[in-house]
């Protein structure tokens, strides 16, 4: 007989859906009769959706007729009728099961008694970020069996990370080839000769940054990839060797930053744009993005915030903000230089109040604040051109919000409703 019910739990990007799935396929059960249902909570939102697809998996494949179950009373019924075949196992895999919560409240209770309920030789394996605590209370005599899946350490983490060097290189190369660099071939020569001590340095470096912010390693690959096309660019041009490790924490540091600003946001990233698409492709999608009119205010005001000191907000949004003197020391303070530009360390995060004060301060019109106006932040926080920092409730005015686009973007989006938006970035006056 196998378990009536399996709690898996962990942290994102521990490899719970991973192993679990390799498990099924090719241990000892493939080798008898053995029914598996592999179902994501996500995709089946609600409980007769995720009734259905279940049993579509445990069917007998002599029913060829779709099955339609209304509630939880029609979907023990059906299962019953699979226990004309003997010595049959079955195995319901949930992942994400957090979402069951969301559902009618008998639900999840049903499928940690499904085996009881059915009479099947059944095991119902929950896949989930939460402790079994956190889906119905206290604990009690039917809680399956608990598997906590830990983080993995750092040194864990850079022996993963290291095995995708031949998939950093391709990149790298294929970033050389779309952009049509100069001595190409000389530089792909450079990209191979590349070794992996040279790649796991590099990950030491990144990992010192990343590790204690991010430990999803699918978010750390994709940004690992990404950063290291910064990382190969001094030595690509020739202008530091690949020994001179100071010289190249001192070139990548400032792009490490800005990534870790993004991470969990790929949409709208300044470096994506920047290294995947040309400019005309930028004015392309910025005039693809079907935004309200007041909405792509909000989005430059949003960038506005993000980019500025709140302390620059008088003398840049304030018509008649008062003389100001120019001492030495302000002269020094404001020499430009890359490493200190915000466009180039990455946006700071704004309240709502300071949104909603430079929206008013950038529109020529005279617009109420409205529900509608504040739904439309919302909107551009699920288009991921907006991101929480903390709280997540824009209409109490709590909340931090930041903005995840470049500036390319922005100024093609401001070039769309007519305003200069460098006219008011501090960097640029």
């Amino acid at each position: 007989m196998l378990p009536a019910a399996i709690h898996i739990y962990g942290h994102t990007g521990t490899g719970k859906t991973a192993l679990i799935k390799h498990f099924l396929s090719k241990s000892i059960l493939q080798r008898n009769k053995t029914n598996i249902a592999f179902v994501n909570c996500v995709e089946n939102y609600t409980s007769r959706i995720l009734f259905e697809n279940v049993l579509d998996f445990v069917r007998r494949e002599s029913d060829d007729q779709a099955v339609k179950t209304e509630n939880l009373k029609d979907f023990v019924e059906e299962l019953r009728r699979q226990d004309t075949e003997p010595h049959t196992r079955y195995i319901i895999v949930l992942d994400n099961a957090e979402r069951l919560r969301d559902m009618d409240a008998n639900v999840l209770p049903s499928f940690l008694r499904l085996q009881q309920l059915c009479g099947l030789n059944l095991c119902v394996i929950l896949i989930s970020q939460l402790p079994l605590e956190k889906f119905y209370g206290k604990t009690s005599i039917d809680d399956p069996i608990l598997l906590y899946f830990p983080q993995y350490t750092k040194s864990e983490t850079l022996e993963i990370l290291s095995a995708d060097f031949k998939n950093a290189k391709k990149l790298v190369s294929a970033h050389l080839c779309r952009n049509k660099a100069d001595n190409l071939m000389d530089k792909l020569k450079i990209l191979e000769s590349i070794t992996k001590d040279f790649f796991n340095n590099y990950l030491n470096l990144f990992l010192g940054v990343f590790y204690k912010a991010c430990r999803d390693l699918s978010e750390l690959k994709i940004t690992a990839r990404k950063c290291f096309i910064f990382y190969m660019e001094p030595i690509l041009n020739g202008t530091v060797s690949m020994s001179d490790v100071s010289r190249l924490w001192r070139c990548i540091a400032g792009q490490l930053r800005t990534a870790l600003t993004q991470v969990y946001i790929r949409s709208g990233e300044a470096e994506v744009i920047a290294t995947e698409h040309s400019d005309k492709e930028i004015v392309k999608i910025a005039q693809s993005l079907e935004l309200p009119y007041y909405g792509k205010y909000l989005l430059i005001a949003a960038f506005l915030a993000s980019y500025n000191s709140s302390k620059e907000d008088k003398r840049l949004f304030v018509k008649n903000h008062g003389k100001r003197r120019k001492r030495m020391q302000a002269v020094n303070a404001n020499a430009k230089v890359t490493e200190k530009m915000s466009t180039y360390i990455g946006p700071k995060s704004f309240s709502v109040d300071r949104l909603l004060a430079i929206f008013y301060a950038i529109l020529d019109e005279k617009v109420g604040l409205t529900c509608n106006l504040l739904s439309q932040i919302s909107t551009l926080v699920n288009l991921k051109l907006l991101s929480f920092v903390s709280g997540e409730n824009v209409m109490d005015g709590t909340s931090r919000l930041q903005c995840t686009v470049g500036l390319d973007l922005i100024v093609c989006i401001s070039q769309v409703v007519g305003f200069n938006v460098r006219q008011y970035l501090c960097d640029f006056n």
